[in-house]
Formats: C-alpha cells, structure tokens, sequence
C-alpha cells in the first residue's frame, strides 16, 4: 500500500471518530498487532536492502503519529462524556465526605511487592525505583532494541509526544542502574509499566512488573537460579522446584525461559492451569548481553550479570488463585477484601 494514500485515509477516518468505542475500531483496524500498520512492517524483508532502512523509518513515523492522535483524541472524547455526566448530576455536591467509608488496607500487588522486596534485600540487593516516563533511549536502545529492531513491533508502546514512552518493561532502568552502581552490584526494581493491550482476563494496559540484576566478576547463571528460587520459595512459603529453557531476549545472551513447579497441583499429577506438566512458565532471564554492559559504562570483558525481570501482578495472580487480572484496577472493594 502507498504510504501517502494510508497517510490521506488514516487522517480521513481519524475525523469521523466521535465516541470510545469507535476509537478501539480504528486501533483494532491500524495499530493492533493484526493491523494495517503492523502488516506493512512485515513487508519490509520483501524490499531491496538499501530501500528496507528508510521505508521502515517511514512507517515507525507514521505509526507514532497515528498513535499520538488516537490518544489525544481519546482523551478529547472521554473528557466530553465526563463532562456531560456532571452536568447531569450537578444537584449531586461530589466534595461531601463519605462518612461511612470504611478504613482501606494494603493492595495485594502492594503486600507482594514488599515481600519481594524484603527477600531481595536480605540477600544484599538494591531496592530501586524508576520514572514511569522514560527515553526512548532507556526504554529500547540502551537494552539493544535500536530503532529498527523487530522487538519494539512486540510491544505496542504508549509514545509521547516529546518523543519519550511510558515504558514498557522494567528493563529501561537497566542503563541508569549500571551508570549508577558501576561494575559490581546487585539490584531489583519493581515498577509499573504500560502496553496498550486489549483488556481481558490476563491483560490490561497497566501491570506491574520486577526487573532483578547482579554485576561483577565471576557471575554465572548459578546464582540466578539461586537468588530466584531463593525468592520464590520464601514468597510462596514452599519448596518450589525451578528449571531453564533456551529462549530469546534482546538484553540477555545467553536467554532462558524460568519455568517453576506449578504451586497449584504441586508437580504430582498435572492441573489445567499447568496442562498437565507439572510446570508452569515463570519469567525470561539470562546473562546481560555485553552491549547492553558496555552501554552502562561497564567493561564486558572483565565482568559479567545476569538479569531477569517477572509479573509482579502475575505472581500476585499465582499467589492467591486469582484468574482475572482486571481484579486489581477494578476498585472492586470486596473482590479485594477476599484477597
């Protein structure tokens, strides 16, 4: 397709959105993973090499315009609907108190994290916290997803329109921790990270993530297995076995894929959640990538780390049994009562 007539027809239908719902039909149409941006970028290997650069910068720009529209856009149309809704109940004094509202309590994505974090912290990391904001620069390039790579098409990405992201991963205070610390330390960083994801029973558009690394001489992929199940098994209040499969991730060579036990039916005979395996697909992990270190300011050839990063909702979800990820921003009081 003509870059120039996607351009016309995406400003064309851009001007007939005039409610939420026909905002989710336009991104479902241009920017999901199935739409007609996405699928031009996989059109990229069939072009001559020395076309592949420009026609895919072409189309990140376009991509991050259309995005930066939609957003605005719906926030221009969610702002008149509450509006209209006040209106409507402009008899009702919204700045009375609620005198009956009864005393809250730790959020249970809270009361996890905290046990993390004192885990983490016993055995002699750093607890950090990062910006929700970040760099392009912090978000991809500095854990070696440049421009081009085919990763940042995996993770539909909130853009800014200063050109910074909320980020998507934990991983984007690896940089700032490596520039930091320097070449020897330990470190966890739980935080908040956004996708815009379509809502269901285990997405949502804001989640919560932990990004853990270790730096220095001599580490191996030992001690990541160690600090780990180390963790998992003081959150869980059991023995949980752990295994590695190979995997892929951008910031880690060598990658794995962290499986636990499943702690439902406790590897004896399988469950559904597990299919049967006994196993249950936990997080990615590796060895730091050297770009990545050389990146931070830390010499490849002298030192080595490991970095692994979870679901800090999904452990929460595995913790209590919980099958619904929208549980948690649902303010739903009772629902989390039960927690």
């Amino acid at each position: 397709m003509n870059l120039n007539s996607l351009k016309t027809e995406i400003d064309k239908e851009l001007g007939t959105l005039k409610t939420d719902s026909d905002c989710a039909t336009f991104h479902q149409k241009y920017l999901s993973k199935s739409g007609v941006i996405t699928n031009l970028m996989g059109t990229i290997k069939d072009l001559d090499p020395a076309q592949r650069g420009k026609f895919g910068a072409e189309i990140n720009v376009l991509k991050r315009d259309t995005e930066s529209r939609l957003f605005t856009l719906q926030a221009q149309i969610k702002d008149r609907e509450l509006n209209e809704k006040l209106m409507q109940d402009k008899l009702v004094d919204i700045t009375i108190p609620d005198l009956t509202r009864e005393v809250g309590s730790l959020h249970p994505i809270t009361r996890i994290a905290r046990e993390v974090e004192q885990v983490f912290a016993s055995m002699g990391f750093h607890i950090e916290s990062g910006r929700e904001i970040v760099t392009e620069y912090e978000n991809f390039e500095s854990v070696n997803v440049p421009a081009n790579h085919p990763a940042r098409d995996m993770q539909d990405t909130f853009w800014l329109s200063n050109g910074n992201v909320l980020k998507t991963h934990t991983s984007a205070l690896q940089n700032i921790l490596l520039k930091k610390y320097g070449p020897t330390f330990g470190a966890i960083f739980p935080g908040r990270c956004y996708r815009n994801e379509n809502l269901d029973a285990s997405h949502e558009m804001a989640f919560f993530q932990v990004e853990g690394m270790m730096v220095g001489e001599n580490i191996t992929i030992s001690n990541l297995i160690y600090f780990l199940k180390t963790a998992l098994t003081t959150v869980f209040k059991k023995d949980i076995e752990v295994r590695l499969r190979p995997g892929f991730f951008p910031f880690t060579e060598p990658s794995f894929e962290f499986d636990i036990s499943c702690v439902f039916c406790s590897s004896r005979d399988g469950c559904s959640v597990c299919k049967k395996s006994g196993w249950i697909e936990f997080c990615g992990c590796g060895m730091i990538h050297p770009r990545v270190l050389e990146m931070g300011g830390v010499d490849p050839n002298k030192y080595q780390g490991f970095a692994f990063g979870f679901g800090l909702t999904r452990l929460v979800m595995m913790k209590y049994g919980i099958g619904d990820i929208r549980v948690f921003n649902s303010g739903n009081v009772e629902a989390l009562k039960a927690i």
